[in-house]
């Protein structure tokens, strides 16, 4: 047993309880058997402490071969931060991750200059109950090793991405460039929190206890939100208010009925504006079909067809959209000329006079794809190119190379950002912004369960939208 305050080994775990040597170890305390237990789960624990040889936290660690030492009371009193300090302690290694390993999808929280320790350790723990993509510490928060953090965690710490010492300004700019919408949390917030759309990747940014979020990070996020408080309390605590903010994203399904009933209010708004403009063709064509020219018929009849097209292709997007939700999308590849089907679909569009010009600059490559996906995929490219950006004429470019097909359509005259470009692929309710709401969230869907990736980009400008697709080539020989 371990007795001596000075033994180098206590003397060496006592003084991780300041946060200059557990940077220098990269290990921390972890107190209490909820806390070590879980440690040794994810087999973090270096080492543990125990005045009784016979706890079941003690008997766990020897079974995995963990170094462990029976000490006195005394010797838990000095490692520990607590005055009445429980009979087991750890010493784990740390769990921090960087910004690019959050998941790209759910919902992370952001905590920019929370000072206080039991805060942070309850948003942790919250975060992991409501099934968070992770917890984000600026570099100007309190330490995520911090003892009481990590009591306040009850184990969560082991649970969940966990990014530290990161600027706020950067962590925003790069959760945004990867698609997620930065919602600053205020009292004061323009939006409910049960109002605003939580559907697609979520980043709450939620400020210090005392003076909330300065004005620049809150100009940064996306959206100010509110929680709204029915009483006369001002406002919540923060680890209350993180709290209710990430529950009410896990409430949401926002993976199934909500992105559904999104979906179709979409798909019905986009339809609107061909069917009303087929009633209108075909009122004026039996109401003064005798006293209009032959060139007035056929620009009234094109214009229906021209209007069937894209209402077919809206439908046909509604049901991909249905499949891509339940996971049963299935792709039916052929012999496709990717060439000639750009060729068609640039036909198609220029029946409208208004659409820009199509410029094909491929390689005359014929592989084996679902022509009909394609089809989709590109169809979506290009009418986001039409609504987000305006100089020119719309490129399209493919190569296959090493079984992959890559096919890439850009168009200058963007006022996107980068994030605002990814944002596109995610469904958008009516009244959001110009384009199909809709399309380019199935482009993305029908790619990716063909085992392929779409992304956009802004360089100069220029919007660009690709897709790299699994495709056999096919020889012409």
């Amino acid at each position: 047993m371990l007795t001596s305050l000075r033994n180098p080994i206590v003397s060496s775990a006592a003084r991780l309880k300041k946060r200059a040597f557990r940077e220098e170890e990269r290990s921390f305390l972890v107190e209490g058997a909820q806390g070590v237990f879980e440690a040794i789960a994810e087999s973090r624990l270096e080492t543990l402490f125990t005045t009784d040889e016979l706890h079941p936290a003690a008997v766990r660690a020897r079974e995995i071969g963990v170094e462990c030492h029976l000490v006195s009371d005394e010797v838990i009193g000095k490692i520990t931060s607590t005055v009445t300090p429980q009979p087991v302690v750890g010493v784990a290694s740390f769990v921090d991750v960087g910004l690019s390993d959050v998941p790209q999808d759910g919902c992370v929280a952001l905590l920019h200059e929370v000072r206080d320790p039991g805060n942070a350790g309850t948003v942790l723990r919250s975060a992991d109950a409501a099934g968070a993509a992770g917890v984000v510490f600026s570099e100007t928060s309190v330490d995520v090793y911090n003892a009481k953090t990590i009591r306040a965690s009850a184990g969560s710490v082991f649970h969940l991405p966990i990014v530290r010492a990161v600027e706020t300004a950067r962590a925003i700019d790069h959760l945004r460039e990867r698609g997620f919408r930065a919602l600053a949390m205020d009292a004061h917030g323009a939006e409910s929190l049960y109002e605003v759309d939580l559907s697609g990747p979520i980043a709450f940014v939620l400020g210090n206890e005392a003076h909330g979020l300065p004005e620049d990070v809150a100009r940064r996020s996306d959206a100010s939100v509110r929680v709204p408080c029915a009483g006369k309390a001002e406002s919540l605590n923060l680890a209350a208010a993180a709290t209710v903010c990430l529950f009410e994203w896990a409430r949401r399904p926002t993976s199934g009925a909500v992105a559904m009933e999104t979906i179709i209010a979409a798909a019905a708004h986009d339809i609107r504006s061909p069917l009303t403009a087929m009633k209108g063709f075909g009122f004026a064509l039996e109401k003064r079909w005798d006293s209009m020219t032959e060139e007035q018929r056929a620009m009234m009849l094109g214009g229906i067809v021209h209007d069937a097209d894209r209402m077919d292709t809206i439908l046909r997007q509604l049901v991909d959209a249905a499949r891509v939700l339940a996971g049963n999308l299935e792709p039916f590849p052929e012999q496709v000329d990717v060439a000639g089907l750009v060729r068609d679909l640039a036909a198609e569009k220029a029946r409208d006079p208004e659409h820009p010009p199509i410029e094909w600059a491929g390689e005359a490559d014929v592989v084996f794809v679902d022509p009909v996906r394609l089809k989709t995929t590109l169809h979506a490219f290009l009418e986001s190119l039409v609504w987000w950006a305006h100089d020119g004429p719309i490129r399209v470019s493919s190569s296959v190379r090493d079984g992959w097909l890559h096919l890439a359509v850009s168009r200058d005259g963007t006022e996107l950002d980068s994030a605002g470009a990814e944002a596109l692929f995610t469904p958008r309710r009516p009244g959001s912004g110009g384009g199909s709401k809709v399309g380019m969230f199935v482009a993305r869907g029908v790619v990716e369960a063909q085992g392929g990736r779409t992304w956009a980009e802004v360089v100069d400008g220029t919007l660009g939208l690709q897709l790299e697709l699994p495709a056999r080539p096919v020889s012409t020989e």
